[in-house]
């Protein structure tokens, strides 16, 4: 087990250059950069948060692995607009194992080379786990609103959100977070 000690400038540098090169022979000639500077850094960062997340999730994935706890750097193209081979972010995320992970949040830190986030929510959670959540902010909605009033100044809510409210009339505090079809805040 690697104690994290932070990522180097070069890990950021490297990113900034798979963003700007992105072909194979440039990735294959700089590969070692890739796995001494950021799958090296992310393997022990795992590692050293494994056992502060279990508490709070006995069935999220511990392990320090490409494809399940750390992202893949190789772009899965078929489905997306965006054609570059090669991803100039990475991230982690703590889940349940794939068969489960959809309706219970996910915890995950990313970076790229001019940036940087953490935070937790649904990636694509079920209509049936979505209503359940629904149903608590009809029951407790000023609970809620307080409790989301505190993450307002750190985390910024994320999702695609339904084209047409799903209650008209509703107060928009309420409605920015009842209308989401998932969410990240």
């Amino acid at each position: 087990m690697t104690t994290f000690n932070g990522f180097p400038q070069q890990s950021l540098t490297f990113l900034q250059q798979v963003r700007q090169e992105n072909s194979k022979e440039w990735f294959d000639d700089n590969r070692a950069i890739y796995d001494e500077t950021l799958v090296a850094p992310f393997r022990a960062l795992v590692d050293d948060l494994s056992l502060t997340m279990l508490p709070i999730d006995d069935q999220f994935e511990i392990r320090p692995a490409i494809g399940k706890t750390l992202s893949r750097i190789h772009r899965d193209t078929r489905f997306s607009h965006d054609k570059s081979r090669y991803r100039s972010q990475m991230w982690l995320t703590f889940k349940r194992p794939r068969k489960d992970w959809t309706d219970a949040p996910v915890y995950f830190f990313e970076m790229g080379p001019d940036f940087w986030r953490y935070g937790l929510g649904y990636y694509s959670a079920t209509r049936d786990t979505m209503e359940l959540f629904r149903q608590t902010l009809r029951d407790n909605s000023q609970a809620f609103l307080a409790m989301a009033v505190c993450l307002a100044p750190t985390f910024t809510l994320e999702g695609e959100s339904y084209k047409r409210p799903l209650i008209k009339d509703q107060p928009a505090e309420l409605a920015t977070w009842y209308n989401r079809k998932s969410f990240l805040p």
